[in-house]
């Protein structure tokens, strides 16, 4: 095993390592020729993987594996995964190939944790890494989900770069609109924008528009099968939201 980051001085907590920043395990994974690559994050309720070809794998592809995995087994509980309005597309299609519902909460791992409690889910998470498998815990545990993905390799010996591809991710595009004051989201032109931009993607795609819970941001996120279409869905939007913030 290669440690790398992990010498914290107070100051540097997630700074040019971890699971947010990739880069320096990604060119460490390559160079030593390893099978895997496990990135957390300053807590360690994060975690992404690296397959031996310098791939990163996400939060997304986890759930996937892991979700299946426990299928197998019979462990699954509640029919399906908990995950956000964030979760890529081609995740949910994949479940449900497996006969495997997928419930989408509000972004943060809280909301997800909520619902698997309400409605007796055991695995949950999000596409940033946040894994909850309330089997073990109560919330995100890199350590636990990690080692949930090494049990499947051991298992099946195979490499990571096939057992973690498990579906295509649908083209998923994200742009941010920053406004000083009112409320972008009740303007007439923004409202139509929205409207129209759903129509035009249909039932091949999903347009989530929603506004930053920490900052005066507003996140513009659409994805489909068609890329094309999707970046214009997002670009009328994002028109129409600075123009209604300007």
């Amino acid at each position: 095993m290669i440690s790398i980051g992990v010498e914290p001085d107070g100051m540097n907590i997630n700074k040019d390592c971890g699971s947010t920043e990739l880069g320096a395990i990604t060119r460490k994974v390559r160079e030593m020729r390893a099978d895997i690559g496990i990135a957390l994050d300053g807590d360690a309720d994060r975690v992404m993987i690296i397959d031996e070809l310098g791939h990163v794998v996400d939060g997304d592809q986890l759930l996937a594996v892991i979700a299946e995995s426990w299928k197998e087994d019979g462990r699954l509980q509640g029919g399906g995964v908990v995950s956000t309005v964030m979760a890529n597309l081609g995740l949910e299609r994949h479940l449900k190939s497996l006969g495997l519902d997928m419930i989408r909460t509000p972004v943060g791992d809280r909301y997800v944790l909520e619902h698997m409690r309400k409605h007796g889910y055991n695995v949950g998470g999000e596409q940033s890494g946040h894994i909850i498998l309330s089997d073990y815990t109560t919330t995100g545990d890199g350590f636990v989900a990690a080692l949930q993905l090494l049990a499947v390799v051991k298992r099946r010996n195979k490499p990571v770069s096939e057992l973690c591809h498990r579906f295509e991710p649908l083209p998923q595009i994200m742009k941010n609109v920053r406004y000083q004051k009112g409320k972008p989201l009740e303007n007439a032109g923004v409202r139509s924008a929205i409207a129209s931009a759903e129509k035009k993607l249909g039932g091949g795609g999903r347009l989530i528009v929603r506004p930053s819970g920490t900052e005066p941001v507003i996140r513009v996120m659409g994805e489909g099968d068609d890329k094309i279409l999707v970046e214009q869905a997002v670009d009328d939007v994002v028109e129409a939201l600075a123009l209604a913030a300007a």
